[in-house]
């Protein structure tokens, strides 16, 4: 289930409708992009390392930015983030 407080980084649809089992990427890479400090740390809780890098590594949704962010916070060499490569 997520938490009330991420309602506002899935506008787009119902947290009823949001599966984390189903969807671990989406939901992963939306906290990415537009978390706040309580959303990512929740993200942390709810999925392990391995996976939130994984999607830093696959994600080319997130902005050139956020990539950018995470990858250094995350210390993944920047050729190895699909969104930071032309």
């Amino acid at each position: 289930m997520i938490p009330e407080h991420l309602r506002p980084f899935f506008w787009d649809l119902g947290l009823q409708d949001l599966n984390l089992t189903l969807y671990p990427d989406y939901t992963i890479g939306r906290i990415l992009e537009w978390g706040d400090e309580r959303a990512v740390g929740w993200l942390k809780q709810a999925f392990s390392r391995p996976a939130i890098e994984q999607v830093i590594r696959t994600e080319r949704r997130l902005s050139a930015r956020s990539a950018n962010f995470w990858a250094l916070l995350y210390e993944i060499p920047a050729a190895e983030v699909a969104a930071l490569r032309a």
